[in-house]
This record gives structure tokens, sequence and C-alpha cells, in this order.
């Protein structure tokens, strides 16, 4: 369970006033840290990662004795101390080289991390890719591919992507302008890994550009950006589910409203059902057809129910002669006027 807080003063009770729950939570803001022994090529990489999050980030360059894994408590008090709920962790040692721990907060408690191990053969910073890169404060668009990231059971790599869309969201927004849409990030995972080791994922940053086509919709083409990182996957620490449950809940009147009797079915088209009232069907109005107008023999029929008993008598009745002529048989036709 969560420690709660009671405020000794209008100040404290002020500070506490603006970490409660919003209706529409802000843009989480990232602590960027490094151990007391770090890499070079871990130190390029929180640049780099620090320079795509950007506003939101923060950046500390002096080095700390943390050990995520086994004692938190410091990464908690630098989550408390800088309203910062995602920090990522670098540090390097001959058991884990180059590793980068994510990690995700709530309350100023500790959530969920996880640790990936930076492939050193294939990665490559940002300034060693040539060209224009994207501006600060670009929301990017995020890609996952592999099956391994949409597994029903909760693994490692559902938790990366969990990460991954928790850390590069940014802030919500309404409205989106197509020209902001600058930067794509990809994520893609294999089947299998080698040498008996987890699949690695593979980050990519790319930069959408747009260009003339002599029509009206223009020529998109993507030209990568840096920086290109391969993860190994190494220790998790999932959350509690006590502790899940309380970060996913929601304030009232932030969840959609349920519309009666619409559905959506598995091609994603909407499906609604409309009740009527009884139709009148001697008000319908048909197409008028010459078959359906009203015949002679109709009126004739009109004319003599309204005539009542004296219809019988202008019937003309066979004689018993005549209908010993006809074999017996009594005819009766309507006379016609």
């Amino acid at each position: 369970m969560l420690r709660q807080i009671k405020p000794k003063n209008a100040r404290s009770k002020r500070a506490l006033a603006k970490q409660e729950p919003l209706m529409q939570e802000n843009a989480k803001t990232t602590l960027f840290l490094k151990g007391t022994s770090s890499s070079s090529l871990v130190n390029d990489l929180l640049t780099d990662i620090h320079s795509l999050k950007r506003p939101y980030a923060i950046r500390f360059t002096k080095k700390n004795p943390i050990h995520p894994f086994e004692d938190a408590s410091s990464l908690e008090f630098f989550s408390q101390k800088n309203d910062a709920s995602l920090m990522v962790f670098g540090s390097h040692s001959k058991k884990r080289p180059h590793s980068m721990t994510w990690v995700r907060c709530f309350g100023g408690q500790m959530l969920d991390m996880l640790e990936l191990y930076v492939v050193q053969e294939t990665a490559r910073t940002l300034q060693q890719f040539k060209g224009e890169k994207c501006k600060v404060g670009v929301k990017p668009l995020l890609s996952f591919s592999g099956a391994q990231f949409e597994s029903p059971v909760s693994n490692q790599y559902t938790l990366a992507k969990s990460m991954f869309v928790d850390f590069f969201r940014g802030a919500e927004t309404q409205t989106i302008d197509v020209e902001g849409l600058q930067l794509l990030i990809s994520f893609f995972v294999g089947e299998d890994g080698e040498d008996g080791h987890p699949a690695k994922i593979q980050m990519r940053c790319w930069r959408i550009v747009t260009k003339r086509s002599g029509q009206k919709v223009p020529r998109v083409e993507v030209e990568e950006i840096g920086p290109r990182i391969d993860f190994r996957v190494g220790r998790t620490r999932e959350a509690n589910e006590g502790v899940l449950k309380e970060a996913m809940k929601t304030g009232k009147g932030s969840e959609a409203k349920p519309k009666k009797n619409v559905e959506t079915d598995v091609v994603g088209d909407k499906i609604g059902q409309i009740h009527l009232g009884r139709q009148d069907l001697n008000e319908l109005q048909t197409r008028k057809m010459k078959g359906l107008k009203r015949g002679r023999d109709l009126d004739i029929d009109e004319e003599g129910e309204g005539e009542g008993e004296g219809a019988e008598e202008d019937e003309d009745v066979i004689s018993e002669e005549e209908q010993d002529m006809g074999n017996g048989v009594k005819l009766k036709r309507p006379r016609l006027t």
C-alpha cells in the first residue's frame, strides 16, 4: 500500500495538492543518471536519448553510487525531489557491460524496472549520422514490430513496449499538425535469439521528409538520423499488483461514456441499432403504376355492396329448362350496366 502523507502546514498542503491525480495527466519528466562506473558509449547514448526527450527531461552529470536492483531508495528520493516518474540509469561493469536501466515510479515509489544491455558492435550515436536533425519537442510516431511485443502473457518484451510507450508519448494533444510529424521511432524484435540468448530489441530513429511529387499528395521518404541501438534484455522487476492497480486508476468523468446499441466489429466498422415505432402501412406512399389503379370490376363490386338485398334481384337466374341444357349446373352471372 502507498504511504499516506498528512500535511503539517499550509505550505506542505499546497505542495501535496500539486501532486494529486489530475483528470488529464501531464507529460512525464524523465531523469537521466549515471553510476560510479559508466562507459563513454553509455554516456553518449544517454545524451542522444535525452535530446529526443527534451523538453521533458533532466540530466545529472555527477556520478552516483546507486544499485537499482539492490536498493532503490536513492532513485525514489530523486524521483520525489525532481517530480520525475521516469528514470534512465546508465552503468558499466565487467559482468553487465554497457547497461541502461529503465525505471518507472508512481507516487514517489518504485513501480517496475527493466535492464537493457547495449550491443557495442552495432551501436551508433546521433553525431555519426549526417543530415538535418529533428527539432526539440517533436512528438514522435512509435512503431513496434514483432510477435513477442503482442504476447497475451506478460513478459520482458511486453514490459519493454509499455516502458517505451510511456517514455516517448509526451504530452497529450487534441489536435495534430501534419508538419510536426517529423520523427519516427521503430522497435523490432525477432522470434529467436542467437546462441541461446533472448532476441534483441532493435531501436531505430527516422526523420520523415515530404518532397514534391507533381501531384496533390507529396512523396514521403524517411532518413535515419540516429541513434541506432540494439538492446539485449537483462534483469526485470515487475510491478506489484496492488500498486499497479492503484496506478491504473482514472478520475471520475475521464472515461468515455458508452453509447447504447453501438458496437464495433472485428474489422473496425461501427454497427448501430435503430428502434422505430410501428409503421402505419395505410399511409405508406407507394409508387404510382397502371397496374395499381382501381379496375371497373372493383367499382361494380362496391356499387353492388351498397344496394343491399336489391342486388340479388338484378342477377339473371337460369331457368330449370336451361339447367337441364347445362347438365344440371345452376349458373349465375352479374348483370353488366
